[in-house]
């Protein structure tokens, strides 16, 4: 694996067990239905992403930089749901942040997203989701 250059990180607690908050991640990242191994999916028409699935995380690159690592893990109000974005570029990794605009509204944009995403696992749960 090419180094790992950690960009964002948001979580969120959803109060449900592990093993149901897994299934919710799964079902909203991977709804071709494969849940293990590595594997290659079109997440956009004409876009390609790498899958990895190893214990409780899901892992998607795709593109020249991007890495996206979604887990879960036990918390005492249920589970914590973490999503962290890598810059994994193995050429011109200085180049990210200009290719990305210096990444103005990154983290805003990230955080929004990783909580929409968040809210709809809890709804399919029926139980309380917010930030951790």
């Amino acid at each position: 694996m090419t180094k790992k250059k950690l960009l964002a990180e948001v979580a969120a607690v959803i109060e449900a067990p592990v093993a149901e908050v897994w299934g919710a991640m799964a079902d909203e990242l991977l709804p071709g239905g494969r849940r293990s191994g590595r594997f290659t999916i079109e997440d956009v028409p004409g876009h390609t992403s790498t899958v990895e699935v190893a214990g409780h995380t899901i892992s998607l690159q795709g593109g020249w930089w991007y890495r996206g690592e979604w887990s879960v893990e036990p918390h005492p109000k249920g589970t914590l749901l973490v999503h962290r974005v890598f810059n994994v570029a193995r050429w011109a990794r200085w180049g990210v942040p200009l290719a990305n605009r210096m990444f103005v509204g990154f983290a805003d944009s990230t955080r929004a997203t990783f909580m929409e995403k968040a809210s709809r696992m809890g709804h399919r749960l029926g139980c309380p989701t917010g930030p951790a």
